[in-house]
């Protein structure tokens, strides 16, 4: 983005209603962009106010998508979900209601597929070694140390 170009209020309130329209954001990337378009802070709190009257700007929905998206695309454990969505300055209360958007039984059933994959790909023979590269796999995911170990003890 050229960062020489002046924006009128209205001109910024267009460009990021469709910056959100495109994906769902939180605040913190909203007040990111709004900072490189040189904007001012009353005009940064009059257009965030703005999307989130008009719905372009829903830290819950935020929140939820982004959980979902990550676990079933990238298959990251509600630890990894936590520590991004607290980078992104999320609430305690959204990222708890983000949690719930995860089913349980496919959550196991996930980490499950993951572990038997990896395990397959780890050409270990010492068995210590074959543990520890699993584990520091599902543990840099994400997932609860107390269901890696549960599944380390049911692979290994």
């Amino acid at each position: 983005m050229n960062n020489s170009k002046a924006y009128s209020v209205t001109e910024a309130t267009r460009k990021l209603e469709n910056y959100c329209a495109y994906q769902e954001r939180c605040h913190k990337d909203v007040l990111e962009k709004l900072r490189t378009m040189r904007m001012i802070p009353e005009a940064i709190d009059q257009i965030v106010s703005h999307l989130i009257q008009e719905n372009y700007l829903n830290e819950e929905r935020f929140a939820k998508s982004f959980a979902r998206g990550k676990f079933s695309i990238k298959k990251w454990g509600k630890n990894r979900i936590i520590n991004e969505l607290k980078q992104r300055q999320i609430s305690r209360f959204n990222i708890k209601t983000a949690l719930a958007e995860i089913n349980e039984e496919t959550y196991h059933k996930t980490l499950s597929e993951l572990a038997n994959k990896r395990l397959a790909q780890i050409h270990e023979t010492n068995l210590q070694k074959r543990r520890k590269k699993l584990a520091d796999y599902l543990l840099y995911r994400g997932w609860e140390s107390n269901l890696v170990y549960e599944k380390l003890k049911e692979l290994i």
